[in-house]
């Protein structure tokens, strides 16, 4: 299917002329020249940009091409890509539950066969919790690898850029554009890496033996016990607030309902509070360390259920929120590599996902991890 015939809530800007290369979809956060970029919000519904952003100038130079924007959740805020200005992203394996978000548009588009390759952002899981409920793959790279150039920020420390695609080998090539210095790894086997594995007992059932069969095939490995970073959250409450303060101040009835509450929360937070969170991150990156001590890698769940119904998201308030971002947020909070890869059916029938995460500069370890994995499961 290309671009133009994704059901509504998918694409927000399409392109006059179908581009040359392979099919690229941006989510709608990017400054592409010549096309709408709204952020998703009215605010920006006009807004033509200049300029592209140099992430997806790579991308275009390495042979892809925008075939379109995709839908988000406004302002990149949120975990379901229900945009009450340009509509609910559909998700394309099952009618009637979220697509995941924020980068929800990019999702649906790869099922879809709309694109190849999407290029996301994720703050708190945005590439990684689209990946989970749609069944598809999301890299969140090493915080400061990808640049985030002329994209809307959300909280600039936790902030990262990364691709989403079918599979591993094409989120590899993407990197290899997005990031030309990084070093292929020379892994050839999983018995070479000895990985931990966390949060199996938070999951629901079949997601865990998902999850639990997928890290089986490490043969190397053994539980960590890890926390989820709650202690974090007003920094990156406080961040936000910062992006917004003024543009909040001047069209807060321009913001949706679930974002608007949101911000409005966001404000709230002091500058001692954010502070008390600055130091609770960096007794997290501490506890990292120490939980991965002598092993290579982690294995953990991408989400602790399948994709949740429309019309079960946040409402106002941060629990559901919450609950989409505990195994994805902390992996934000410490600036690590994750991949997110579907491993089997879960409940309703519906894909589970595994994250394989690695210490800041290990991208191509999760890569290389990632790809061996994905074959392994294939052939079980």
């Amino acid at each position: 299917m290309d671009a133009a015939g994704c059901p509504p809530g998918v694409f927000l800007a399409l392109p006059r002329e179908a581009p040359a290369g392979r099919p690229l979809a941006v989510k709608d956060l990017f400054d592409t020249a010549g096309l709408v970029t709204t952020y998703g919000s009215p605010l920006f519904g006009d807004a033509v940009s200049e300029e592209t952003a140099p992430a997806v100038l790579a991308l275009e130079e390495a042979g892809w091409g925008v075939v379109g924007k995709t839908n988000l959740h406004e302002f990149a805020f949120g975990t379901t890509s229900e945009n009450p200005h340009y509509g609910v992203v559909p998700n394309p394996i099952a009618p009637g539950r979220v697509a995941g978000g924020s980068s929800g548009g990019n999702a649906a588009a790869l099922v879809l066969d709309a694109a190849d390759l999407a290029l996301g952002t994720d703050s708190g899981g945005s590439i990684r919790i689209p990946a989970a409920c749609c069944g598809i793959v999301g890299f969140k790279p090493t915080y400061g690898l990808v640049s985030l150039d002329r994209c809307f920020p959300l909280a600039a420390t936790f902030d990262h850029a990364g691709p989403m695609a079918r599979d591993v080998a094409t989120c590899q090539q993407a990197m290899e554009a997005l990031a030309p210095r990084l070093e292929p790894s020379a892994l050839e086997s999983l018995d070479e890496v000895r990985v931990g594995v966390a949060w199996l007992e938070d999951t629901d059932p079949l997601v865990r033996n998902r999850v639990s069969e997928a890290a089986s095939h490490f043969l190397d490995r053994r539980p960590v016990v890890l926390s989820s970073a709650e202690d974090v959250d007003p920094q990156f409450m406080y961040e936000v607030a910062g992006v917004h303060r003024e543009l909040f101040a001047e069209n807060a009835d321009l913001y949706g309902d679930d974002v608007r509450s949101k911000i409005e929360r966001c404000l709230e937070v002091s500058t001692g509070e954010a502070e008390q969170a600055a130091e609770a991150r960096a007794a997290y990156r501490e506890e990292a360390d120490v939980a991965l001590s002598g092993l290579d890698l982690l294995i953990a769940p991408t989400l602790a259920f399948v994709a949740p119904p429309v019309g079960s998201g946040e409402s106002g308030d941060l629990r559901f929120r919450r609950s989409m971002v505990r195994f994805t947020f902390p992996f934000n909070a410490l600036g690590w590599p994750a991949l997110a890869l579907p491993c089997g059916a879960a409940e309703d029938g519906l894909p589970a996902s595994v994250q394989i995460v690695g210490r800041a500069g290990t991208d191509a370890l999760v890569l290389a991890a990632g790809r061996l994995l994905e074959a392994a499961l294939a052939a079980s």
